[in-house]
């Protein structure tokens, strides 16, 4: 047998596992590694983090990864290239923190790798009836395996396409091994470039779980605030804060056939862009209102959408327990708009569940991963978008 092959069958086969989760999300703020050891599988998962750090990108880097990204016209050749500078970056980045948090490389059973995500093109989005659901990540995972020296796992949301589904989002199969709980509805919601939710029963029946888009999380933020402000993003709300919610423009914004399809549904950047704002202010004659009103209008699109989305789900007055994750929870402006939405919701963060909201992301990779390692896949009762499978693609070091 090859040895590569019987570390894995050891490694699989161990009672506890060491296992890197690697998330780069639309911001593409950096590279969130968590550190996780993880137990047993399916229903009886448990996971705890020891180390998270997100591996900064230089601006460098970030502006190569958006030279190809959500673009429907790129250069082939720097997408071909990009493939493997991702991955090398990644490595180095991983095995960075790993000396920083005094691991041996040789010490990790297994990374999980999202890769970077450069299109989503989910069936409502391209309308083309010859082709299916697609989506494309790169930062091939035979890269990172071999300059890291630990067995990999990359490319999980292939499979999930190849079953019927959208790719995305796959949070529901971590968010229901690891946060169900009998007794209490609960929503796990993260608000990243774009946001999503998945609803966990208390009767914690697999077949009434789901995940869906919701719709612009902080993109359409980050965007304006990249383009007008030369900030990353909007620090504290600070400008969003200064400005006042023009009610044309949001209604322009919200004026959007996706947010009238069924759930589960997804989306990205590349529906939510800032050609998708310059029309909503040509529709609405707001082209001329000031940079911080339209920051503030944004800001309100995103909370309306998510809101929205809730109700649709549990009421007019709904009322659910609500855990919050990603970079969008660190927005105050966001978060009362949110609180003032859905008063009858109780707002909490993963972290009263015991998992770093900015490391949950990667977190739920680690999982996938265990549970194409050593579990079986989930049955959700042939619930659309939410397919009975195992994902991720295994690269060995040797």
């Amino acid at each position: 047998m090859n040895t590569q092959i019987q570390k894995l069958y050891d490694n699989a086969g161990k009672t506890e596992r060491l296992i890197i989760g690697l998330m780069s999300g639309t911001s593409m703020d950096g590279l969130d590694i968590a550190l996780c050891l993880v137990k047993h599988s399916g229903a009886d998962t448990d996971i705890k983090v020891l180390a998270f750090k997100t591996g900064d990108y230089t601006d460098d880097f970030r502006a190569k990864i958006k030279a190809v990204f959500s673009k429907k016209e790129v250069d082939l050749q720097l997408v071909c290239l990009m493939n493997e500078h991702i991955a090398n970056t990644h490595a180095q980045l991983i095995n960075e923190a790993l000396q920083e948090w005094g691991y041996d490389n040789e010490s990790i059973d297994f990374i999980a790798s999202h890769g970077q995500t450069i299109f989503h093109a989910p069936k409502s989005l391209h309308q083309l009836d010859d082709y299916p659901n697609g989506t494309l990540q790169i930062g091939d995972g035979d890269h990172i395996a071999l300059k890291t020296g630990i067995i990999t796992l990359s490319d999980f949301r292939q499979k999930h396409l190849a079953a019927g589904g959208e790719g995305a989002p796959l949070a529901v199969y971590g968010d229901y091994l690891i946060f169900s709980k009998a007794g209490e509805d609960r929503v796990m919601l993260n608000i990243g470039g774009i946001a999503n939710f998945t609803y966990l029963p208390g009767s914690t029946d697999a077949s009434a779980v789901f995940s869906t888009d919701v719709g612009p999380g902080n993109t359409l933020m980050d965007q304006y605030m990249q383009k007008y402000f030369n900030r990353f993003y909007d620090k504290h709300a600070a400008v969003g804060l200064s400005g006042q919610l023009n009610e044309k423009l949001l209604h322009a914004l919200l004026d959007c056939s996706f947010f009238e399809l069924d759930f589960p549904k997804t989306t990205g950047p590349e529906l939510f862009n800032l050609e998708y704002l310059s029309l909503a202010q040509q529709k609405s004659n707001t082209a001329n209102i000031l940079k911080e009103d339209v920051m503030a209008t944004l800001c309100h699109f995103s909370a309306r959408t998510i809101a929205d989305a809730i109700r649709r789900c549990f009421g007019q007055e709904a009322k659910a327990m609500v855990y919050m994750s990603g970079g969008g929870m660190h927005n105050p402006l966001l978060v009362k708009l949110l609180r003032n939405e859905l008063p009858f919701c109780n707002f909490l963060t993963t972290d009263d569940l015991n998992i770093n909201p900015d490391a949950k992301e990667a977190v739920l990779f680690a999982v996938l991963a265990n549970e194409t390692l050593c579990g079986r896949p989930i049955d959700f009762g042939n619930r659309q978008g939410v397919p009975a499978v195992c994902m991720g693609k295994i690269s060995l070091p040797a």
